[in-house]
């Protein structure tokens, strides 16, 4: 996954009308829908756990350990729901808390060995759920569709999320207030 700023790009696209707007809306709407986002309990690869459980797992195996206030600037979350995320992995048995040595304010969090045999578990699945999918689009669209979710996912970057109160970030990934 390439999450680097895309500095190529304006920093602003220019004005959207409504209509662009309501298309993009509905256009993203139907991608959360056929793609199974809106399952709470299971993942788009039909993984009996979130999307954010998912998400958490995969973060967490690639560096073998992280600290949760790491966790929380990839995710994009805020830091209590990160920590009833983080307790719901508990619960399972897929990571362990402790404290940092270094930080007593700190948090660490280490997959289980239960934990790395679901993160691996979803990573194949996932491997395979993308796999199916890139072989339903043209050869010939890929590098585009690919483009497009990238300079989409750097704009909802930017824009923020004012529902949730998350501020916008630049194109390195800070937050701006």
């Amino acid at each position: 996954m390439d999450d680097a700023p895309l500095d190529h790009l304006p920093a602003r696209g220019g004005d959207a009308d409504a209509g662009d707007a309501s298309e993009l809306r509905d256009r993203t709407i139907a991608f959360v829908r056929a793609f199974g986002l809106l399952q709470p309990d299971t993942t788009p690869c039909g993984q009996p756990l979130s999307t954010s459980e998912a998400h958490a797992l995969l973060e967490l195996s690639r560096d073998g350990g992280l600290g949760q206030r790491v966790l929380v600037e990839r995710l994009g979350l805020e830091k209590s729901t990160v920590s009833r995320l983080a307790a719901q992995l508990e619960r399972r048995g897929w990571i362990d808390r402790r404290r940092d040595p270094d930080d007593a304010r700190s948090i660490l969090l280490e997959l289980t060995p239960a934990g790395e045999r679901m993160a691996a578990r979803v990573a194949r699945t996932r491997a395979a759920r993308y796999e199916e999918i890139l072989r339903r689009i043209r050869p010939s669209e890929r590098r585009g569709v690919m483009r497009a979710l990238a300079v989409l996912a750097q704009a909802a970057r930017e824009a923020g999320n004012p529902d949730e109160g998350v501020a916008p970030v630049d194109p390195f990934g800070r937050r701006r207030a």
